[in-house]
Order: C-alpha cells, then sequence, then structure tokens
C-alpha cells in the first residue's frame, strides 16, 4: 500500500459518507434568483441572450442598408425575406439561443456566431449569395458597441427610467396631499423652524425632475468605422463611396447618435457619462430613503402592515421599514457596480484592450440593484400614512422654535426705528437655548417687548402651527393647482 497521501475532499466537496447533495446549477447572484420577479424585464436587454439578439438585429440591418442602396450591384432584398430577416431578431427566442450557443462552441468568438447565424437564414431563404455582405468590412466591436448602445438605451428607456418615473410620480402625489401637513422640521437632528411634509417631499421631487431632465438629454452613441476607426477596408473595397456619411445613416437609421472619432471601439464616454447620471440620481433616492426610514422612526410614517408578514422573529409587535432598507442597499450596491463602470470604460491601451467586454457583461448587474431599489421604494411609499395628530402634538411641544421668528421681528423693529431692544439673539438664546417653553412663557415674554403695537399682535398669534412660512405653496412649484 503507498504511502503517498490521498486528496483530501474540498470544503465544497460532499465527502462520501456526507448526506448533503449537489444543489445543481443555481442563480449565484441575487438577481437572478430572489429578487429575479422584480427585475426579470431588464433581462430582455441586459443579458447575453438580449445582446444576441441586438447583434443579430445590427447585423441585419446593415446587410439591408448594403442591399437597398445597392452597394457592390446587390439587388434589394425582397419585401418579405427582409422582413422574415427581421423578425429573426424580433422574434428571437430560446431556439436561438440554443443555435448561437451551439455555433459558438465551435467558433469560439461569439459575433463570428452570430455572422453563421445569419448566413443560414440567408440560405434558407433564398438569398445565399448575398452571405459576403454579411458583416462586410466590420469588426466585431463595430457590432457589439451599436448592441450595447441600444441594449442600454432600451433597458434605461423602456425599464428603469419609467419605475424611477413612477417613485417620482408617487413622491409627487404625496406631496400635494400633505401640503398642509405642518411638522417640525429637525436640522441637524435638532427641532427646528417648522415645514410642512408636502413641502420636504416636494424637495425630492424637485431634485428627481431635474436629473431625469439631464437624463433624457443623454446620448447614446455607436460607431462603425472598421478596425481601427479608419475606414481602411471599405476604403479598399470601394474608394468612391464616402463612408463616413454611409457610417452616419447607418448608425443613425438604429436611433443612436454617431461618434465620428474613434479607436477600434467605441470611447464609452457617453456610458461613464449615463451610469454617473444614475448614480447620482441613486443618491438622491438613498437620501430620501434615510429621510422616510427617520419619520418612521419618528412616528411620523406609520406604515402599514402586510397581511401574514411578520417584522421580527421575536418582537411581534414590530413592522420594520424593510422597504427603504433594502432600497438603500441596493442603491449602493448599483453605485458600487456603475462607478466601477464609469471608471474602467473610459481606457482602453492604444487602439484596443479587452478590458471593456467583461466589464459591460454587468451592466445589467448595476442597473439591476437600481431597479429594484426603485420597485422597493414604490412599494415603501404605498404602505405609509402620516400621523398628522403627532406632528401636531410634537410641534405643541416645541415652541421655542419661535425664538427664530421673535428675534427677527425685533431687528426689523429696530432697524424701523420701533425699539431700542439691543442683541434680540442674545435675548432668545437666553430664554430658549436648552429649555421647554411653552405657549404662556412665550406669551409673556413677548408681552414685555419693547415692540410697536402690531408687531406684538403678529408675534401673539404666531404659533408652531402657524410658523411655517409658505411651506405649502412652494409645493406648487412640483404640482401647479389647477
Amino acid at each position: 500500500m503507498s504511502d503517498t497521501p490521498t486528496s483530501t475532499p474540498s470544503a465544497f466537496e460532499p465527502e462520501a459518507n456526507d448526506d448533503r447533495r449537489p444543489l445543481g446549477v443555481q442563480p449565484l447572484s441575487p438577481l437572478d434568483g430572489r429578487y429575479q420577479p422584480a427585475v426579470h424585464e431588464l433581462g430582455d436587454h441586459l443579458s447575453e441572450a438580449g445582446l444576441n439578439r441586438a447583434r443579430v438585429h445590427v447585423e441585419i440591418e446593415w446587410l439591408l442598408y448594403l442591399t437597398d442602396h445597392g452597394m457592390f450591384g446587390a439587388s434589394r432584398v425582397p419585401a418579405e425575406a427582409a422582413r422574415q430577416l427581421r423578425a429573426s431578431a424580433r422574434e428571437f427566442g430560446q431556439a436561438d439561443i440554443d443555435e448561437l450557443a451551439r455555433l459558438e462552441a465551435t467558433t469560439r468568438h461569439d459575433v463570428k456566431a452570430v455572422e453563421y447565424y445569419i448566413r443560414r437564414r440567408l440560405d434558407a431563404l433564398g438569398l445565399s449569395s448575398l452571405a459576403e455582405l454579411t458583416h462586410f468590412a466590420a469588426t466585431s466591436e463595430d457590432i457589439n458597441n451599436l448592441a450595447y448602445a441600444l441594449t442600454v438605451q432600451q433597458a434605461v428607456r423602456e425599464v428603469w427610467l419609467p419605475k424611477l418615473s413612477a417613485v417620482v410620480e408617487k413622491l409627487r402625489s404625496m406631496a400635494v396631499d400633505e401640503r398642509d401637513a405642518v411638522m417640525l422640521a429637525r436640522t441637524h437632528g435638532q427641532p427646528a423652524t417648522p415645514t410642512t411634509m408636502g413641502k420636504e417631499l416636494a424637495v425630492f421631487v424637485h431634485r428627481l425632475d431635474r436629473l431625469i431632465a439631464i437624463l433624457d438629454r443623454q446620448e447614446y452613441l455607436g460607431k462603425f468605422n472598421g478596425a481601427t476607426g479608419t475606414y481602411a477596408a471599405h476604403l479598399a473595397a470601394a474608394p468612391d463611396i464616402d463612408w463616413q456619411a454611409v457610417s452616419r445613416q447607418f448608425v443613425t437609421s438604429l436611433g443612436l447618435d454617431w461618434n465620428p472619432l474613434t479607436t477600434q471601439i467605441e470611447s464609452h464616454d457617453w456610458q461613464a457619462e449615463l451610469y454617473s447620471q444614475i448614480v447620482h440620481i441613486g443618491r438622491v433616492l438613498h437620501n430620501l430613503c434615510t429621510d422616510i426610514w427617520t419619520y418612521i422612526s419618528l412616528g411620523y410614517f406609520r406604515q402599514t402592515p402586510v397581511a401574514g408578514a411578520t417584522g421580527s422573529s421575536t418582537m411581534p409587535h414590530k413592522v420594520n421599514p424593510i422597504r427603504f432598507e433594502n432600497a438603500e442597499a441596493n442603491l449602493e450596491l448599483s453605485a458600487a457596480v456603475l462607478d466601477s463602470l464609469s471608471a474602467t470604460l473610459v481606457t482602453s491601451r492604444l487602439q484596443r484592450d479587452l478590458t471593456d467586454s467583461t466589464t459591460q457583461r454587468n451592466i445589467g448587474v448595476g442597473l439591476g440593484h437600481s431597479l429594484l431599489a426603485l420597485v422597493n421604494i414604490e412599494r415603501g411609499l404605498d404602505e405609509l400614512t402620516l400621523d398628522k395628530e403627532l406632528l401636531l402634538a410634537d410641534l405643541d411641544r416645541n415652541w421655542e422654535v419661535l425664538a427664530e421668528a421673535i428675534q427677527t421681528v425685533i431687528r426689523a423693529e429696530v432697524a424701523a426705528g420701533s425699539s431700542s431692544i439691543a442683541n434680540p439673539y442674545e435675548l432668545l438664546k437666553e430664554l430658549t437655548r436648552g429649555r421647554r417653553v411653552d405657549a404662556a412663557i412665550m406669551t409673556e415674554f413677548v408681552e414685555g417687548l419693547d415692540l410697536s403695537a402690531d408687531a406684538k399682535a403678529r408675534l401673539r398669534a404666531l404659533t408652531p402651527r402657524s410658523y411655517a412660512g409658505i411651506a405649502s405653496d412652494l409645493v406648487d412649484l412640483v404640482a401647479p393647482r389647477p
């Protein structure tokens, strides 16, 4: 018997007498497992299958562009055959995914597999004579950059942005509903000049509206200029064609913006801009979540218990603000991924390296966590009820917040020559700092001041409940009254 030690089982492999069995192929990312129902629409665009569908679309449109313009004597593809070719992309499904996987297993090249996939369609339609116009003068990046631009554009515009807009509209509706709900503000966490819940929500609506307007102007750039961006192969084949004009026309025909000057790759600056903007929006949403969480902690918002749900494994009374906590965490994960994409994609060694290839395959991860956050925020907002009685009770306990109003009125009176009070700020600080002041104390204090009758009358009428300025009217800036 050999003294050579046998290999020790891996910590991840069951030993022979272990009852555990492999779980089979399971989703590694929670976006494809636990949270898949909330984000699955992104998979239509940002999955490997979605990318391949877009590649098929770009390759077919390039082929049809060449034939529609009679390039190299090619005849226009008959309308029905063109419809069937386009259906290859439009109706791209599991059978096509499997076919491409088999082709790639042979080619060991994803874009070349797409080329062969399209050649098969041409053969089936009796268009084999056009086979050499498939992928004509194109480097893989010509196809990939357009496919990525299309999938990201569709994912943002058709999935992510509508969900963001739904959250903003929910906030806008809440701002209108609670425009007159006066509450104690808290600057640095301390009682401060009152505001309204509606106005505070309107601040977030205004911030997000502005950022969405910027996002709506986002470019989705594409290039189509060959192996090193010089049109060298194009000119070798047809030196009399204005290939820059062709490139511009083709790229814009896909609904993208044309990038005229690149290396082998599209420079990805637009992606860095887009992801940075999405991260910025995410950080505003993160701020919203922390504020809502705090309002819940203060009791300002009550959460509607979901039937059958458990808040705590040991404390039956709890309704935890899990929607907003989940959103915070997912916004942080999204920012980490998208920040990394923004930093990585803008650099490529000399005319080409492949750092962008694996990086771009994680676009869906970054957007997925952001989308999941939006889903949770929307659901969380739907489960909130404002406790207006608590807001008023909180105001009634904090008459000292009127110190700002009183010292400001005194300053105005002194400036107008109607009072000779010195150092009004210090006077009010002595009365209120670190002390509770009720209505009676405040009224007595005002009565003893050297002020005009009009100023005293205004201060006597003032209460924490009425000291919110034009907070209610400010909501009109995001939701004008009819």
